[in-house]
């Protein structure tokens, strides 16, 4: 049974050790222009990796920040927080395409994590179901438990972790928050994808095709994809991640558009 709450400790497994356990994580995170933001999102990021080391010591972490086309101070925050942490990795790209960000973020990540798993071509394919891919963005805020709840799911054999996200109230008009509120009930079951909050295994991410070289709605391409391949998908609320509640976004259709149109009257 599902928790009834994020982070409910309570309700964890006993133990998240079995024949579907992950040896590797790897966080990608892709940016364009967020400076405003991203400091407090990598900081989230760090201290959910912290949480895995601390938790899971034989499960390596990594953290891919995926720098497409910035003209402001992105990447100059990405290299303070990556400084002396040999988990990061920076991917500078000129893409202007999130479905592309995504796709090279974890193209990096599985060839780092590959590597550094097994020796072999073989023995690197058969590697890859131990291999976890966590998605969010660069104006987001994960909680400390995020990484280790995803991989307590896959220890249960889910191919998938669909997460919710909250929008950050400050700054928001409260018609606006309410208005989401009333359309978003935190609930296990849930019938919401945000790239934001998303995790995949390794093999199912290929065998279903991976993100779609997309501007938008690229989350949405491939978690239909996964659904057509038969992966095992779970929707959470114990995973509530906190998202910037701004309506003027870097995506187009993105987030921030779809909060744009919830304020319309």
């Amino acid at each position: 049974m599902m928790p009834a709450g994020p982070g409910d400790d309570a309700s964890r497994p006993p133990s998240v050790q079995s024949a579907n356990s992950i040896q590797h994580v790897a966080v990608v995170i892709p940016a364009h222009n967020e400076e405003q933001h991203l400091e407090r999102a990598l900081t989230a990021v760090s201290c959910a990796a912290d949480r895995v080391e601390a938790e899971l010591p034989e499960v390596a972490v990594q953290v891919v920040v995926v720098l497409d086309g910035c003209t402001d101070r992105s990447p100059a925050v990405a290299a303070r927080a990556a400084a002396g942490d040999p988990r990061y990795l920076l991917l500078p790209v000129s893409f202007g395409s999130v479905g592309k960000s995504r796709q090279a973020g974890v193209r990096a990540a599985l060839e780092n994590s590959t590597t550094r798993t097994q020796a072999g071509r073989a023995a690197a394919a058969h590697s890859l179901r131990g291999i976890w891919l966590a998605n969010t963005d660069a104006d987001s805020c994960v909680p400390p438990h995020w990484l280790v709840r995803q991989l307590e799911l896959a220890a249960l054999g889910f191919d998938v972790v669909l997460g919710t996200v909250q929008p950050d109230p400050h700054g928001m008009h409260h018609e606006l928050l309410a208005r989401w509120h009333a359309r978003h009930a935190g609930t296990e079951d849930h019938s919401h994808v945000y790239g934001a909050n998303l995790g995949v295994r390794a093999s199912s991410y290929l065998a279903a095709g991976g993100f779609p070289g997309v501007d938008f709605d690229e989350d949405q391409a491939l978690v239909h994809r996964l659904r057509d391949s038969g992966a095992g998908i779970v929707a959470t609320d114990t995973t509530r991640v906190l998202t910037s509640g701004r309506t003027a976004g870097r995506a187009p259709h993105g987030f921030a558009a779809y909060l744009l149109a919830l304020a319309q009257p």
